[in-house]
């Protein structure tokens, strides 16, 4: 492996000079620095992480605090995960997973560490006790995921109230006038949890705009919930005829269920999933449904943070719209 001091025999140059090369502490005549920079591409040198941090004074380090609680659909998460890392690398940066739900004095810990550059925080509450701590520190910070008040912070996610309205406009669409979601779990919706909050609203406030009846489940997700809420939901609205799921582990469980108890999809239950595309794929019949843009969501998080470490201004909402992809789960109302 190459070292600095090859870079430096390479290039006709002192030890120093690649150092001030690397750094930008120092005006490096263009001859020079042009030989540094040849040679360190010759010899596919790469600066140790540790001289790095010391000649930036930065840690190169992000910080991506997920705390992960037993109602939350893990797979999403993990995609969004690797997406931070893989976008991370590319920026020459590490990253430091945060599962605990270390709350406002993780915040404040890593900010008075150092040990990270930047912050990125998911699981956003529209009223997270994080968010006064954000404001207040200097570390840049991004959010995935909307709080209520956003003004100051910068925040990416897909725009889950328009997601639940274009559900609702689909089913509208095809004429369905007694229609439910089945969502994410009550705890979920105790946390006031942005996605599930936005999504709700936005489905609610459609449906009753287009003339249907709209009704809202939470579920637990897993057979055994899935099926309590599915009966006592047929039960009380026998007449309904559309389905909106927002909850990755009632998905397999609704579609056997639908089967069992005589109402097939299409043909007797139209059903719309805000779920990943593979979730709606695997399914059977596949899934009309609104993808979750995890990866995107991953990248522009750690895009906008560099941006903030540059200096440049980066406070406010980055929504994604939603896309609808209809599949064999919808159909007319005959």
């Amino acid at each position: 492996m190459a070292t600095l001091a090859d870079v430096a025999r390479r290039a006709g140059v002192s030890a120093s000079t690649v150092s001030y090369v690397l750094s930008g502490k120092r005006s490096i005549s263009g001859a020079t620095r042009e030989r540094v920079v040849r040679a360190i591409a010759e010899l596919g040198y790469h600066p140790h992480a540790g001289a790095r941090a010391l000649a930036s004074n930065r840690s190169n380090v992000i910080a991506l605090m997920v705390p992960l609680r037993s109602d939350m659909y893990v797979p999403v998460i993990m995609e969004i995960v690797m997406a931070v890392a893989s976008e991370a690398r590319e920026h020459d940066q590490d990253v430091l997973l945060l599962t605990g739900d270390e709350g406002t004095a993780g915040v404040r810990r890593l900010a008075g560490s150092g040990s990270a550059d930047t912050l990125i925080l998911m699981d956003v509450e529209l009223d997270d006790a994080r968010l006064p701590v954000v404001r207040e520190i200097a570390t840049p910070a991004v959010l995935i995921g909307l709080p209520s008040d956003a003004e100051g912070l910068t925040c990416i996610d897909l725009d889950f109230a328009a997601a639940g309205a274009l559900c609702a406009d689909h089913l509208a669409d095809l004429g369905h006038r007694d229609v439910a979601l089945i969502g994410a779990s009550e705890a979920v919706h105790r946390r006031h949890t942005g996605f599930a909050v936005r999504t709700l609203d936005g489905f609610t406030v459609r449906a009753t705009a287009r003339g249907m009846r709209a009704v809202h489940r939470p579920c637990e997700g897993g057979f055994d919930a899935t099926a309590g809420t599915l009966a006592r939901l047929l039960e009380e609205r026998p007449s309904t005829t559309g389905l909106v799921v927002q909850n990755e582990a009632a998905v397999a469980p609704l579609m056997s269920l639908l089967r069992q108890l005589g109402r097939p999809v299409p043909e007797e239950m139209s059903v719309v999933a805000i779920c990943p595309d593979p979730v709606a794929l695997q399914s059977s019949p596949p899934l009309t449904s609104v993808s979750l843009p995890a990866e995107q969501m991953g990248r522009t998080a750690v895009r906008l943070a560099m941006d903030q470490l540059r200096g440049a201004a980066t406070a406010g909402a980055t929504l994604l719209e939603p896309q609808l992809t209809v599949r064999d789960s919808t159909r007319a109302i005959s």
